[in-house]
């Protein structure tokens, strides 16, 4: 089969051929018809820390988001049938398998779910690790309706789901942006957006919420110290939340609970979302 791979980290990807791989136990394999683009892809193949725990075998198959056919099921029960229309996230699934590539075998118990009718595949492929980051993300924030969330890069995949997700729940989003995305923020349900390249962050949050955030969720920074200045925007007894492991360290102010996020997936959770981007109630972007 056709794969884009790596022969070691730091490696160009390389259009390269390799073996079919041939469902175990309990897995199906799936042909693959759309694989989203991730920011993790590239932090595996840099071999960046924080990285899906993929196991380092190389040539090692970029990507983790897949949306296909069952196209042959494994030796065992299976709650999957030839033929049906999945998606779901493959990181920690067989040694060096991706989803840059024509089939992928998986766990039928591991992060993978039938797609419903009405979600294009393409649409389910976009679906697994930013929309379950986001829902978890919110989860994480553990906040009440009218409270404030304040997003750093809310534009990109896991920023979109989260203001949907969070909107939804009556939480007041101030979506950070880089660039002329107020149109199209406001459509996802943002109560306020800040082009940060257009004015001060800290005026526009201090005027959109004068006492503070209740949270942060900062899907941008990559350093303690730039992840602890968004963080003091964030008042008293609120949450301050990162994916990129940097709270950790962190010089956070007095009162402010700094999270560390890491992703879970469940196939449950890739139903709740396919359901309601099936019935047009989540956009993917």
């Amino acid at each position: 089969m056709r794969a884009i791979a790596v022969g070691a980290f730091r490696a160009d990807p390389a259009l390269v051929e390799m073996p079919k791989p041939e469902p175990g136990t309990g897995e199906v394999r799936v042909r693959i018809e759309y694989a989203a683009l991730n920011p993790c892809d590239w932090q595996t193949v840099r071999g960046a820390p924080g990285a899906p725990a993929t196991a380092r075998v190389f040539p090692l198959v970029v990507g983790v988001d897949f949306a296909g056919r069952v196209d042959m099921i494994g030796p065992g029960d299976n709650r999957f049938r030839v033929g049906d229309q999945v998606f779901g996230r493959v990181a920690g699934a067989a040694s060096g398998s991706g989803t840059y590539c024509d089939y992928v075998s998986v766990p039928q118990d591991s992060a993978i779910a039938l797609v419903p009718p009405g979600l294009p595949l393409r649409a389910a492929a976009a679906l697994p690790s930013a929309g379950m980051a986001a829902a978890q993300i919110l989860e994480g924030a553990a906040l009440r309706g009218h409270e404030s969330l304040l997003v750093i890069g809310a534009a990109g995949g896991v920023g979109s789901y989260l203001t949907q997700l969070a909107s939804a729940r009556d939480i007041r989003v101030i979506a950070a942006v880089r660039g002329a995305e107020h149109e199209r923020m406001a459509a996802l349900g943002a109560a306020a957006t800040i082009d940060v390249t257009d004015r001060p962050l800290d005026e526009a949050v201090r005027e959109a919420c004068p006492d503070g955030v209740d949270a942060l969720v900062d899907l941008v920074s990559t350093t303690p110290d730039a992840f602890a200045a968004h963080a003091a925007r964030v008042r008293p007894g609120g949450i301050a939340l990162t994916t990129h492991g940097v709270a950790t360290g962190a010089a956070l102010p007095p009162g402010v609970t700094g999270v560390d996020f890491r992703l879970e997936p469940t196939p449950v959770l890739l139903d709740v979302l396919a359901a309601g981007a099936a019935e047009g109630v989540l956009r993917v972007p």
